[in-house]
């Protein structure tokens, strides 16, 4: 076995390299699998006409962080096109969402629905 001027066993001349047990030079190089990103979800509102506009801001800045402005333009978009995407999230993250966008709703009496769909 070579050392180098510290003492230390030198096994290869590559960093990511390794030499085999048996001795014979040849180099083998670990691969790394190759990970794909999840599937990320549209969370979706779906217009009625029974909720009240402020309680759509409401849910908008209570369950996806927007600001005032925002959840009042996703509203009016909601409003007049009937459908309106909330965000962008894994999938864990999106059925949370909307379980707790349904539930909130129904606690207050309105049928505001929101689903979700693979972006």
């Amino acid at each position: 076995m070579a050392f180098n001027k510290f003492r230390e066993p030198v096994l290869s001349q590559y960093n990511d390299e390794k030499t085999d047990e048996g001795g014979s030079g040849t180099a083998v190089q670990e691969t790394r699998p190759k990970l794909k990103k999840p599937p990320l979800y549209k969370v979706i509102l779906l217009n009625d006409d029974f909720t009240p506009m402020d309680f759509v801001v409401e849910v908008l800045m209570r369950f996806f962080v927007m600001n005032e402005e925002q959840a009042t333009r996703i509203m009016m978009h909601v409003h007049t096109r009937g459908v309106g995407v909330c965000g962008l999230f894994s999938r864990d993250v999106a059925e949370t969402k909307v379980q707790q966008v349904n539930e909130y709703a129904r606690r207050h009496q309105h049928p505001l629905l929101c689903t979700m769909e693979e972006a």
